[in-house]
Parts: structure tokens; sequence; C-alpha cells
């Protein structure tokens, strides 16, 4: 019986491990807040400081996946679940939209193994993240293109929400990056779009899916 809890609590909690320095950072500060609130009698601020110490780690954390991805396969950037999947500006791209909540995964990985194009930073509005128009939000494209190839390309975008207010993008133009490999993170939730060349792949995931970055197959080249 011990046992079994043991091993409910280590999975449970597996994700401690997986925090990322920013959210160590975080958390740190916050416990300090919540010590010296707890030394003025404040007990209840200092309650709620521990709790969004716990949430900052938690949100922050970073799980290692190393799927391994067939010739013919694109991987999904990001957690969260499928908005849409449509041609919006470009009649040439299809674009798949998923949105990511507070309690999803914000690291963004790298749909192809290829090369980074141009990085466009975008400022813009701040709506909810699951908005129609949350594409006019500050945003940040980063092009990828499979084996260097400017015909088959996977584009990832980091859009910020309501509450994101900071985007980060971990590569720079020309690096060779690795399929599923971290490429940026966005703060706090968000929504990441995928640009796809309509007529060289076929989207095999569905809107409302629940889907996994570097985990999930988003489509496939024809």
């Amino acid at each position: 019986m011990l046992e079994d809890i043991q091993r409910t609590l280590a999975k449970s909690f597996s994700w401690v491990s997986t925090v990322l320095p920013l959210g160590l950072k975080f958390f740190g500060i916050g416990v300090t807040v919540a010590i010296i609130c707890l030394f003025f009698n404040w007990r209840t601020l200092s309650l709620l400081f521990v709790v969004a110490s716990c949430f900052c780690a938690f949100f922050f954390r970073d799980p290692n996946r190393e799927a391994a991805f067939a010739e013919d396969e694109i991987a999904c950037p990001a957690d969260g679940t499928v908005l849409s999947i449509k041609t919006e500006d470009d009649p040439h791209s299809v674009v798949v939209r998923i949105f990511l909540s507070i309690f999803d995964v914000h690291v963004q990985r790298a749909t192809v193994a290829g090369k980074i194009g141009e990085i466009f930073y975008n400022k813009g509005t701040f709506l909810f993240a699951n908005n129609p128009d949350a594409n006019k939000n500050e945003r940040n494209l980063i092009q990828i293109f499979k084996n260097a190839d400017p015909e088959h390309y996977a584009h990832v975008e980091q859009i910020t929400g309501a509450i994101a207010r900071r985007i980060e993008s971990w590569r720079h133009p020309g690096q060779e990056v690795k399929i599923g490999e971290r490429i940026g993170l966005v703060r706090f939730g968000s929504q990441v779009a995928v640009y796809l060349p309509k007529d060289k792949v076929r989207v095999v995931v569905k809107e409302g899916q629940k889907v996994q970055g570097g985990l999930t197959v988003l489509a496939l080249w024809k």
C-alpha cells in the first residue's frame, strides 16, 4: 500500500524535475516574499504567494520528449487544443492554430528537421488567445524549411494572449534544427500557428483535438 502511494506521488510530481531555470527563479522570489509576509503575520498573503510560486514552477515545466518521427511526418510544435485548420491570407498555405491554456506546456518545438529561415517579430494587441482575431496579437514567426527546401516549409508563429506579455525565440536565422527540438517559449496563455504548403501536406489532426508538442503528428508530406 505504501509503495503504491509513493509511486502515485512520484508520478504526480514528476514534472518538478523538468522546471526551467526561469520557473525556479520565479518560485524562489515568490517563496522569499511569502516568508517575509509570514514574518509580519500576513498569513493569507503568504499563502497566496506560495500558491503563485508553485503555479509558476508548474507553468515553466519543460518535459523531455524524444519521439521518433518518420520522414514524411510533421511534428506538432506545441501542447494545447487545435482551434482551426484553414486557408487564411495566403491561398497557397493552410494554417493550423493551437490554443495553449495556462495549464499546458508552453515550450515550442521544431515541426521538421531542417533550417531556420527568417524570424519576423510584430507588435500587436493582447486579445485572449482563443479569440478569432488573436492573429492580430503580438507575434513572432519562425520560418522552418525541411532540408532547407523553400517549397517544403512548416513555419511556427508564437502569439501572445491577454495575459502573456513575453515571447522568447531560442533560435537564429540559418541554424539547423532537429524535429521536436526546442525553439522558443511564450509566457502564460497563448496561441501557436503552423503554416504549411497547402498542396504538399495532408493535415491529420482535427479541430478540438488535444495535441502535444514534439509527440503528436500534425501533418504528413504528400
